[in-house]
């Protein structure tokens, strides 16, 4: 993950990215998911920037307790695909619960707090210009570390990639894999998930030059990139939360905080088993 490689397009060197170079942090956030593509079968509503940060709860009130320090569950893990994915394979009762964005600190903290106090296992898609990933790294760097919370890659600035030229998109996908590097000393590859849902051949060939490989999709949402109300989320969590799916959540207002013991016993009374995409998934960079 030391070297770097080159490429070029109408003369203009491509940013490196295998290895993980300095990212700067950009100030300030950027508008979050403003929207989602409908990608089967739930898209999300507008998200505007979040609220100013809250204190994170230390633990979450009412959530049934699982031993944080458990191992990952021993399945028979398969190659992850070179293809989008919206849903885990075969048959049994896992659940890849996922969150993106991070345009609120106070919900990252909250999101880092829960898992350390039910050994929920999410995998978190990291739009690298927010500052709530930074300021957050000392509590999720031992769940990271651990395994039981997954960084993968949501682009740096949260564009529609399809609306990028080959080293646009390249360049945004760096620039937060080289932030996860650097921050959790982690290679998010080859999981990303373009933001919106948006993607085309031209995205997917461009992402699989540097090693992302598997644009990862969803099947289900929380309906939480912009501000909703607690019971839609409860409600949908009982919607979506079913064996083998992959259901997509955000980490960028306070609502779903306040019911993280409602989504749990969800989990729990169906007999769900939480993982991570690297639970069910390996690949060349974690084999």
């Amino acid at each position: 993950m030391g070297m770097r490689v080159a490429a070029e397009s109408g003369g203009a060197s491509r940013r490196a990215v295998l290895g993980f170079g300095a990212a700067a942090l950009v100030s300030g956030a950027l508008a979050a998911c403003a929207k989602e593509r409908p990608a089967p079968p739930a898209a999300a509503p507008s998200t505007p920037s979040g609220p100013p940060p809250r204190p994170a709860p230390s633990a979450v009130p009412g959530a049934v307790h699982v031993d944080t320090r458990q191992a990952a569950p021993m399945l028979e893990r398969i190659d992850a695909p070179s293809e989008p994915i919206t849903g885990l394979p075969g048959e049994g009762t896992l659940l890849a619960w996922t969150a993106d964005d991070g345009t609120d600190s106070a919900v990252v903290a909250a999101y880092a707090a829960f898992a350390a106090a039910t050994g929920v296992r999410l995998t978190l898609f990291v739009t690298g210009c927010y500052d709530s990933w930074a300021r957050n790294a000392d509590a999720l760097r031992p769940l990271v570390d651990a395994g039981q919370v997954q960084l993968a890659n949501h682009t740096w600035s949260h564009p529609d990639l399809t609306s990028l030229d080959e080293v646009g998109i390249v360049d945004e996908l760096t620039r937060t894999h080289d932030f996860l590097g650097e921050t959790f000393g982690v290679d998010a590859r080859p999981f990303y998930r373009p933001p919106f849902g948006y993607y085309d051949e031209r995205v997917i060939a461009a992402a699989a030059s540097i090693g992302y490989t598997t644009p990862t999709l969803w099947y289900g949402s929380l309906a939480d990139s912009g501000l909703v109300s607690e019971q839609q989320i409860v409600d949908l969590a009982g919607q979506w939360f079913l064996p083998q799916h992959l259901v997509i959540g955000h980490l960028n207002f306070a609502p779903v905080t306040n019911v993280f013991p409602q989504l749990h016993r969800i989990v729990v009374e169906r007999g769900l088993t939480t993982v991570t995409l690297n639970d069910v998934f390996r690949s060349e960079y974690h084999p």
